[in-house]
């Protein structure tokens, strides 16, 4: 009895001492590596140790792994950034996406789709911002930024975000201030009226706090001309979300008739304004984008626009949404800059999006299904918008493993060995 219990003492002891001497927490093997900050585009490995990313590297020895993912036939890519969410949900009834049911809790629907941030779009105002950091950011696994809205009761619908007298640029400019590592800009959202007040606040706002600012027009009669807005209001780094709507309240990037895109947009572009998708319920055509893609102008970054609305109807998730630019022409690793590196970039937020040495340990390690072998009939994906629009397309993009901060927290198939999905 007493042999045994020394033979049991000794392979613990053994197993533990191999566990220390591992030099690596993950390592991810066989993956096609797609990382556009740092122009990889190649069959290779990578090893995390807790929270960072230390080798990308070709035959990396998965023995150096306390766990190993197996990544062949994969593609490999930083973690991908919903720049355009909304997760201030709660209980009230009458506050639509500001503490209210409209917006959704962020890790039910992040990390099973490979997304490990997301930037929510104006939920809360400077007067809320304190109530959405407790009970939203603090206790998401997911990592949750923020757009401060303008209107300092947030996203709450109705009159609210109509009231310019509540859209506070010093205040709202303070709260940002105090929270650097959670606000990453300010958004105006939903203003109907014919008036640049609201627009001039969030950027007045964005300049005290040195941050960028994310404009959703809601709409007007007449409609606010998106070519003053881009020269006369906006900066360089602000941002254009719904860049592909087109609805009778707001001017689209597109000429309708001639199926172009209009001179000055190219123009906004050079001055250096971020055109977002911000897909959403009924902000996104491909009447818009078709003939954006065809000619070139791709979308600097892609995003969601994620809530209750959007999420059952056309858009559905962000691979959904970046199988639709794959589907209309763009390639494979321009879809993935503009979900990583490039929404990190207009977030300033450079230690994400990336798999440099040093960096955060967010991974999506994605499949790329075939439609010759997954849609029998038509050997096509389709993707459709509200209008009813469809496109055919060959592929569609499907998270198999996300890891966030240097932990799995998700495995659609059980790829990584040994297998220990994170739960807290």
């Amino acid at each position: 009895m007493i042999k045994k219990v020394f033979i049991a003492a000794a392979l613990f002891c053994s197993a533990g001492f191999a566990a220390q001497a591992q030099k690596y927490s993950i390592v991810i093997k066989g993956g096609h590596v797609i990382d556009p900050k740092n122009n990889i585009n190649s069959v290779m490995d990578v090893a995390l140790k807790g929270d960072t990313v230390m080798l990308v590297a070709k035959n990396i020895d998965a023995k150096e792994g306390v766990q190993v993912v197996n990544a062949k036939g994969l593609f490999v890519t930083p973690g991908l950034i919903d720049m355009h969410s909304h997760n201030f949900f709660g209980t009230k009834m009458d506050q639509t996406y500001s503490n209210g049911p409209n917006a959704l809790p962020p890790d039910g629907f992040t990390f099973r789709t490979g997304v490990t941030t997301v930037v929510d779009a104006g939920c809360a105002g400077w007067k809320s911002f304190p109530d959405f950091k407790k009970q939203t950011i603090d206790v998401s696994r997911t990592r949750v930024l923020s757009f401060l809205n303008i209107v300092g009761e947030g996203m709450r619908g109705g009159t609210y975000e109509q009231n310019v007298e509540d859209m506070d640029a010093a205040a709202t400019a303070k709260v940002a201030k105090e929270y650097p590592e959670y606000i990453v800009g300010i958004k105006l959202a939903h203003f109907n009226g014919y008036n640049w007040t609201p627009t001039d606040r969030a950027v007045e706002a964005g300049k005290l706090a040195n941050i960028p600012v994310m404009i959703d027009f809601g709409g007007s009669q007449p409609i606010l001309p998106i070519e003053e807005l881009f020269m006369k209001h906006l900066r360089p780094g602000d941002i254009f979300t719904h860049c592909f709507g087109q609805l009778a309240s707001r001017e689209p990037i597109v000429d309708v008739k001639a199926g172009k895109v209009k001179p000055f947009v190219y123009e906004a572009r050079k001055k250096g304004i971020i055109f977002d998708v911000g897909y959403g319920g009924i902000s996104f055509a491909f009447s818009q984008a078709i003939p954006a893609i065809k000619t070139g102008f791709y979308p600097n970054t892609i995003s969601t626009d994620i809530h209750t609305g959007s999420m059952n109807n056309a858009m559905k998730d962000m691979l959904n949404v970046m199988s639709k630019f794959l589907a209309m022409g763009m390639d494979l690793p321009a879809v993935i800059k503009a979900s990583t590196w490039a929404p990190a970039q207009a977030i300033h937020r450079e230690e994400l999006g990336n798999l440099s040495v040093g960096s955060r340990a967010d991974v999506s390690v994605l499949r790329v299904l075939d439609g010759k072998f997954q849609m029998n009939d038509t050997g096509t994906f389709g993707f459709f918008d509200y209008t009813g629009t469809k496109v055919q397309g060959k592929q569609k993009l499907e998270a198999e493993v996300t890891i966030r901060a240097g932990k799995v927290v998700y495995d659609l198939n059980g790829l990584t060995n040994p297998i220990v999905v994170s739960r807290r």
